[in-house]
């Protein structure tokens, strides 16, 4: 073949990767076949390059049918619907049996669509001129061609292909993580805390070190949107989170540089929780939210640099999460509204801090606004609203809270609206009738007290309240009934014991 041709293959190749950005797939060993990517080109997201001397039609046939097979593949590696190849054979001659359609009409198969288009003779300057993806090149080629040129321009596009892999390299190499180990160390250090002081598997504990508890959230304890998120609850809940940090952070740490990473991390822990405290009553802790917030912020990376996304790490990153989402609901004992929460701030959050060397204020300010507008809408719907629809264990939570302090008229105003609207149980009648008893309101606390037991037979201490309503009333044969069962229920309480033997003997 003229080294004229030689010269043709090499330089349309050039024009693909300096001047439309695409990239080096793969180049054959004899270096006479080159495959190269642009996932933004509809038209034509993978080039192929034949330089070949076409004999017969029927090899042509075939390796457009091989062409669809490997294209396919590529699809599927790539996660397109669709994949287009625009298919280049640099020949001297047409085939010499060649039917005229076999290098016009597009060759299908499943889901990826190959193009070809021969590049002959003296036409092959004139046809370049003409294609959409290769008419702003310069293809006036010089009137004598030699070895030296040929290797000039294969050395040029060699030379474009390695800085394009250098630029992409540097996506993921921004900075030396820092602050991965420093949360990391962190939440181990937490860890050791709570194990010294009750056990990290305690309510009590969780609560006192700051885990989300809904009740005292609602009564003004918001930094508690922080601190769960460097809380476990038991070793393995820790061993699972510190793992996923590690190499979760590490990458979004590398990509987005320490102080975006910070505030991504952070900002999405707290959505995280935020939407755990909006829709579950859980108590709960972890850094799960983070660290899908991590997931989130890759994912951002994938809407910028698609191409590079699935064809690294993205199939892997969308497959986890789908898995772990999965396992989320049908697992029980899994915040998974935490782990969604944590998932959309992180995107938010780092379409906010975008990346480095990407800054786009506008779109930047667009997520921001967006971000806020979601962020007031979810919190005024979860706590603007009357107690009747909140769901009862918040309710009872708050309510114990407003006891503890004193706050009798309040707790009483909490909870009669989900005695008569909403969905109560025997500890909403039992708080309820408590509030009602320190106001001397002691016909309601009766009644209500009756409602406890029949929620829960068991209830010792509705028994043993309602058994003292009934001594004041003159019911003592009836307030009999209740303090025996009280001390059945639980013979341990010295007071319980007191009040049976003392009915026992007055009657």
């Amino acid at each position: 073949m003229d080294l004229r041709y030689h010269y043709l293959f090499w330089k349309a190749a050039h024009h693909l990767v300096e001047y439309k950005e695409y990239r080096i797939l793969n180049l054959s060993q004899n270096q006479d076949e080159i495959w190269l990517e642009n996932s933004r080109v509809k038209e034509a997201n993978i080039i192929r390059i034949v330089k070949r001397d076409l004999d017969w039609g029927n090899w042509v046939k075939r390796d457009l049918e091989m062409t669809t097979v490997n294209g396919e593949k590529i699809r599927k590696s790539l996660g397109k619907r669709q994949l287009t190849i625009k298919n280049l054979y640099i020949s001297t001659y047409p085939p010499v049996d060649g039917d005229p359609d076999l290098l016009r009409v597009p060759v299908e198969h499943r889901k990826t669509k190959v193009q070809p288009m021969l590049l002959h003779g003296e036409k092959s300057v004139e046809m370049l001129k003409g294609d959409p993806l290769f008419n702003e090149g310069e293809w006036e080629l010089p009137p004598e061609i030699l070895e030296a040129n040929v290797d000039w321009i294969k050395n040029m596009t060699l030379t474009s292909s390695k800085r394009q892999v250098q630029k992409e390299r540097q996506l993921f190499e921004r900075g030396k993580p820092f602050f991965t180990y420093f949360f990391i160390a962190v939440q181990v250090i937490m860890f050791l805390i709570l194990e010294l002081n009750g056990g990290s598997k305690d309510p009590e504990t969780l609560i006192e070190y700051g885990a989300k508890y809904n009740p005292l959230m609602i009564e003004g304890e918001w930094w508690r949107l922080v601190t769960p998120i460097f809380l476990h609850i038991g070793l393995l809940h820790l061993l699972m989170n510190t793992l996923a940090l590690y190499y979760l952070g590490m990458a979004v740490e590398k990509m987005f540089g320490r102080t975006r990473f910070v505030v991504i991390y952070l900002l999405s822990g707290v959505t995280g929780t935020l939407a755990s405290f909006l829709f579950t009553s859980n108590l709960s802790a972890g850094a799960s939210g983070a660290i899908f917030g991590c997931f989130g912020a890759l994912l951002y990376f994938g809407v910028l640099h698609p191409s590079t996304f699935f064809r690294t790490m993205g199939p892997n990153i969308i497959g986890v999460i789908l898995l772990n989402l999965a396992l989320g609901f049908s697992l029980p004992g899994i915040d998974n509204a935490g782990h969604l929460g944590g998932l959309i701030g992180g995107f938010l959050v780092a379409g906010i801090v975008s990346l480095p060397h990407n800054v786009r204020p506008l779109k930047q300010i667009s997520f921001l606004v967006g971000s806020l507008l979601l962020i007031g809408i979810l919190v005024w719907q979860g706590i603007v609203t009357d107690s009747a629809t909140w769901d009862v264990d918040t309710v009872n939570g708050v309510a114990q809270e407003k006891i503890s302090n004193g706050n009798w008229e309040e707790a009483e105003k909490l909870l009669i609206p989900v005695v008569e609207e909403g969905s109560p149980n025997a500890q909403t009648f039992f708080y309820l009738s408590y509030a009602e008893i320190k106001q001397n309101k002691l016909a309601a606390a009766e009644k209500h007290l009756m409602a406890a037991i029949e929620e829960d037979e068991s209830f010792h201490e509705a028994h043993y309240n309602l058994a003292l309503i009934l001594i004041d009333s003159g019911k003592k044969e009836e307030a009999l009934l209740h303090a025996k069962k009280a001390y059945e229920l639980n013979r341990q309480d010295g007071n319980y014991e007191k009040l049976y033997k003392e009915l026992q003997g007055n009657l």
